[in-house]
Order: C-alpha cells, then structure tokens, then sequence
C-alpha cells in the first residue's frame, strides 16, 4: 500500500497538504502538515489533533500497521519539496543544502527566485545562483525576524 498517496489523500479531504512524510526505523509516521489556504493562518495543535484522529482511523480501516503516529506543522523553516512550493515562496529567503560543493560551497542562502527546467534559482548577495535539482539535497525556509 502506498502510505504517502493515502495520507495526502485524506488530508486533501481535510484541507491539508503533506509537507513531508518520514517512516521511523520502529514502523512508525512523523508527518508535516501545512494548511492548503494559508489565509486561516498556520497549523494549529487542534489541527494536527484532527489529523491524527482521522489517520488514525484511515489506518486502522486499511490495516496500516504502525506503532506511532506524530503529526505537527512544518515549522518556520518549512521544507519545500514540490514544485509548487517553489511557486508559492518566490522571493522568500531559502537555505540550500547541496549533495555536492558548488563553487566551493556546500550550502547556499538567498532569496527563491524560482524553479524552472528542474534548476532552482535564487538571489544570493545580489548575484542569480542557478543549482540543477540533481545537486540539491534539501531546501528550507529560512526565517526572517
């Protein structure tokens, strides 16, 4: 069975989006969730409580066997995985962890100026970075005070 497309299923039902989906070593879930319209503001505790009653029951319906089940919100460094993330936070200020050095650097920060042709390009000091996917291991928010 596929977990992720159930969960994303049901919580699109619910008017969330999976952030991300990590299976712990002992078979259980850790999910992030972010609301779908962002103008209710973020996730709330009794959101991810909703969440979890609800999957908890989707599962127990579809025999998914786990042994633990945490939901919470992606937090202010959200990660941003698919490509309509990287619509939805044009010209916010990312932090790029690279699988490999590029230009002698191994992590990047600037401001998304998007994602285009499987390249992610961003604003870093006032110069346009351009960092082929296949090099990218994981993009973040990074949060401005």
């Amino acid at each position: 069975m596929d977990i992720r497309a159930l969960v994303e299923h049901t919580l699109g039902g619910m008017g969330f989006e999976l952030v991300d989906l990590v299976v712990t070593p002992r078979g259980g879930f850790q999910l992030f969730i972010d609301r779908l319209d962002q103008s209710n503001g973020g996730v709330t505790i009794d959101d991810c409580v909703r969440v979890s009653n609800q999957l908890s029951n989707v599962f127990l319906v579809e025999n998914v066997d786990y042994d633990r089940l945490e939901v919470s919100s992606p937090g202010l460094d959200r990660l941003l995985n698919k490509p309509a993330d990287f619509v939805r936070f044009a010209g916010r200020k990312i932090k790029v962890k690279l699988r490999t050095p590029l230009d002698g650097h191994k992590r990047l920060v600037g401001h998304l100026k998007g994602l285009q042709d499987d390249v992610l390009t961003l604003d870093v000091n006032g110069q346009a970075q351009a960092v082929p996917m296949s090099q990218v291991d994981k993009v973040r928010l990074e949060p401005e005070f």
